[in-house]
């Protein structure tokens, strides 16, 4: 049986999902010489266009209620539409739970998952709904700001969402369609002979390393972070890193990167440090086989733990 992709398009009301399929429709590469079937969970100001939907060869299938989206519906779109593809406009209302649970005829997968966002009422969602949204992101594989201006706080947005998702692709998009171009500005010395990193810019010192960790290769870095000691780490390695609040206060992660020290036998999990070490970049097997920062200790000592214990991006 042939595999049919299944795109999850999923973020809050007017965030700009219905126009983003459109405009993904319209594109040849995707659409062209496809049968698509295009199911939408909620109906928002912006409508589908019926000749767009016609031009390439798209059908669509609106739902009012979540019990709709079942297991009896989606064999019945399979049997009557014999779609090729599908783009699943999601409302994230119903939840996500539901969406990872639920049911998918024999072939169908889900390929990808889209995030849309309004970036000019992020921040009011980011503060009444946050737990929800950063539910969505967790699983998004793109997410995209649109209507972003030069006003918009880019760098801190994609902290943000780097904290709850370091593999998505984050884009950010005018008005009119071409991508925002911003500075990312760091609050430390990168020139210094050691990059002192305060309390305050852990996580922002933490995602940069993340997303560029070529910026920090042969460079010696110093902060203050919390023991991690396992006995799953290589011998001679610990991880000493930050908590760091990636939804709301009952959601919270260690951060931190691989660190080899001749010490690492002296150290208990959960006693608060300052380390001084040189940066390398490896691949490594704790890294899922990806390269990353890892850390050289030069020096490390015993320091009281800091006034906020939970980083914040």
């Amino acid at each position: 049986m042939a595999k049919i992709p299944v795109f999850v398009v999923h973020g809050f009301l007017e965030s700009g999902k219905t126009r983003f399929i459109l405009e993904t429709l319209e594109d040849e590469y995707f659409s062209g010489g496809e049968r698509n079937l295009v199911i939408a969970c909620e109906e928002g100001i912006e409508e589908y266009d019926e000749e767009t939907l016609k031009a390439h060869n798209a059908t669509l299938v609106m739902l009012e209620d979540k019990s709709e989206l079942n297991e009896k519906f989606l064999t019945e779109c399979q049997k009557k539409y014999k779609p090729s593809q599908i783009i699943l406009e999601y409302n994230c209302m119903w939840g996500m739970d539901y969406l990872r649970d639920m049911y998918m005829p024999k072939g169908w997968f889900v390929a990808q998952v889209i995030t849309t966002v309004d970036a000019s009422t992020f921040d009011v969602y980011l503060k009444n709904m946050k737990s929800l949204f950063m539910e969505m992101a967790k699983d998004s594989d793109l997410i995209i700001f649109n209507r972003s201006t030069d006003d918009t706080p880019a760098a801190s947005y994609k902290r943000n969402m780097r904290a709850v998702n370091p593999k998505a692709q984050i884009v950010f998009e005018k008005e009119d369609g071409s991508q925002l171009e911003f500075e990312e500005e760091m609050p430390f010395d990168l020139d210094a002979d050691i990059i002192d990193i305060s309390d305050i810019d852990y996580g922002i010192w933490y995602i940069d390393a993340m997303d560029h960790p070529e910026k920090y290769d042969g460079k010696t870095v110093r902060f203050k972070g919390m023991v991690y000691v396992n006995r799953n780490l290589p011998k001679g390695y610990f991880v000493p890193g930050r908590m760091a609040m990636t939804c709301c206060a009952d959601d919270t992660a260690f951060i931190g990167f691989l660190c080899k020290s001749s010490y690492v036998d002296r150290l208990k999990s959960r006693q608060w440090v300052t380390v001084t070490a040189k940066v390398t970049v490896e691949e490594r097997e704790e890294y899922g086989g990806e390269t990353g920062v890892v850390l050289h200790s030069t020096n490390i000592k015993s320091d009281q733990k800091p006034e906020e214990e939970l980083v914040y991006f």
